[in-house]
């Protein structure tokens, strides 16, 4: 379930107003909603690794590393690349913020493709007793004159078509879209995209994009209490 665009902005609002703090335009709002939904979101992998070397819990629901994984797993998607003639490889698809796994689907049957380094892939597919087959393909993955990801897939032959991806997407852009009526910002709920992180994150989204509002607006006293809120919310999620 998604976290509503307005119900956040408003928020941010309602708590500068109370504070004395200022206002924050909806053209400031929007780049400041998408630094803090990709923070809290790229948190969840610097938490993942953390988490990862504490044992669990047998309570249901309060894992933090299951939890955090059903905040991930939002964004797991399966994609189909994109042949170059030029390259002679595919590209990844263009919202991706973390690759897994490759597959090919040869005569109809789809497969898991292994990943290899540059120099075992040129050796297999040179050898007559391991080249990659068309039930075992591999792949290896390089960055090209423009930084671009180029994956070169071979089965018994180079392949060519029918390659897909197993990835982790960019969240989508945050968007508070507006009319000017009388000279008044009024929420335009059709060409608005709301956050697409998890429903649980709203409180942490209106602390952290406070905390960039008090250095966007130079006011230290907002970004002080903001920050001191969001330390503590993440003290009581690890403990």
């Amino acid at each position: 379930m998604a976290i509503s665009v307005d119900t956040v902005y408003q928020r941010v609002l309602a708590i500068l107003n109370k504070e004395q703090r200022g206002y924050l335009t909806p053209v400031e709002f929007n780049l400041l909603a998408n630094q803090a939904q990709m923070s809290i979101f790229e948190q969840y992998f610097n938490d993942i690794s953390q988490f990862s070397r504490i044992p669990g819990n047998d309570r249901e629901f309060s894992d933090p590393l299951e939890n955090l994984q059903e905040k991930i797993d939002i964004f797991q998607k399966e994609g189909n690349m994109t042949y170059g003639s030029t390259t002679g490889g595919w590209s990844r698809p263009t919202d991706v913020y973390k690759e897994g796994e490759i597959y090919a689907t040869i005569n109809g049957n789809k497969t898991s493709v292994q990943r290899v380094t540059k120099k075992d892939y040129e050796l297999l597919i040179t050898s007559p007793l391991m080249k990659p087959t068309d039930k075992n393909p591999i792949a290896y993955t390089y960055s090209n004159y423009s930084d671009a990801r180029i994956t070169k897939v071979h089965g018994s032959e180079l392949i060519i078509t029918n390659v897909s991806m197993n990835y982790i997407k960019k969240p989508d852009q945050v968007t508070w879209n507006y009319s000017t009526v009388l000279g008044e910002a009024l929420y335009n709920s059709s060409d608005s995209n709301d956050f697409k992180i998890h429903a649980t994150e709203e409180t942490k989204l209106v602390i952290k994009i406070l905390e960039l509002a008090g250095l966007l607006i130079q006011d230290i006293g907002t970004y002080q209490v903001a920050d001191k809120e969001d330390k503590q919310k993440i003290q009581q999620e690890k403990s």
